[in-house]
């Protein structure tokens, strides 16, 4: 059975999985559009699988944003498939490479896409990412996501730099309806982080998500401000924060990983808030996160609807990539 018709079958009959799917499948259209539809020109241009045509693959997948060693990966799991399966017409091929896109991401360490949550007491998530990337945005999303789930949520205001950004923290706590920790612009964020651990525990939340600075004087104060504020925490709560998610905008493609390189040395980042894969043609970049620096995507932000900050699932994106492979199967 093909990987199209496996999905189909893995996601028909639940509503909720194929309210997710659907959504993988709009909020990728972009990517599709460009990746997918210069796929298909490829296999109309070529009747066998033959060298040039994956050279041609080749060239597209970096396009994509994929990443060089991840399709350098790719191509020889590729090669190596076509030849055990024996495919000679190049209308298999977008089976198989989904596949292997899916294997390919879900190899390598173990970590989950799922959230860590503590034993007991307050869950602390620190939200950490350059301005602009649409962090206080998804750190809305996501508490709306943790109410409509059953939990107590509070906000912590830790981005005391930026011009407004308290104020944009107060009106997403005010639209998804839970408390907002802050103080005066310009405040050590730090002690607001101590202020905000002493409430969720006295008033007994479930998740404290803090929100941090994208940007001061320079990149060492940055990091060194993250620091700090990843210390206090753990200091309050000696296995906080439980997750240090960093949000980065798809639409920057391989910039994306350079942040990330940066981010991690500074606060551990334990995953990956992919935002704006809606508004880019360059969707692989997924695919490069993960292979190049081994830390799981936990979030995709699919769209600008409340409920379009998704949990990543792998297939769910490949499914989304290649969904007119489906229908012509169909």
């Amino acid at each position: 059975m093909s990987f199209f018709k496996k999905m189909k079958e893995k996601f028909t009959g639940a509503s909720d999985q194929e309210v997710s799917t659907e959504k993988y499948k709009d909020g990728l259209s972009k990517t599709r559009n460009s990746f997918t539809s210069k796929v298909n020109d490829l296999v109309a241009r070529y009747r066998k699988v033959d060298e040039d045509f994956f050279e041609e693959l080749e060239d597209l997948l970096l396009q994509a944003d994929v990443g060089f060693e991840t399709v350098m990966e790719l191509m020889d799991q590729l090669r190596f498939e076509v030849q055990r399966q024996n495919v000679k017409d190049t209308s298999q091929i977008q089976s198989v490479i989904s596949e292997k896109l899916v294997e390919i991401y879900e190899s390598g360490d173990d970590s989950s896409n799922d959230l860590q949550y503590a034993t007991e007491g307050p869950t602390v998530f620190l939200f950490v990412g350059v301005n602009g990337v649409g962090k206080t945005t998804t750190i809305g999303k996501l508490a709306h996501r943790l109410k409509q789930e059953g939990k107590t949520v509070m906000l912590a205001a830790g981005d005391t730099f930026r011009a407004g950004a308290i104020d944009q923290l107060q009106v997403w706590g005010d639209r998804v309806g839970v408390e907002v920790i802050k103080q005066a612009e310009g405040s050590d964020p730090a002690a607001v982080m101590y202020d905000a651990i002493r409430a969720a525990k006295s008033r007994q939340v479930d998740v404290l998500i803090c929100d941090t600075a994208g940007r001061l004087q320079n990149k060492v104060n940055l990091m060194n401000e993250l620091t700090k504020v990843h210390r206090v925490i753990s200091r309050e709560i000696p296995e906080a924060p439980h997750e240090v998610l960093l949000a980065l905008d798809a639409t920057t493609g391989q910039n994306a990983l350079i942040q990330a390189q940066s981010f991690q040395k500074a606060t551990n980042v334990t995953g990956i808030v992919l935002t704006k894969l809606d508004g880019t043609a360059k969707g692989g970049i997924v695919l490069a996160i993960r292979n190049k620096l081994k830390i799981p995507v936990k979030f995709v932000g699919l769209g600008e609807k409340m409920d379009d900050l998704q949990p990543f699932d792998t297939e769910k994106y490949v499914y989304g990539l290649f969904a007119e492979g489906l229908e012509k199967e169909e």
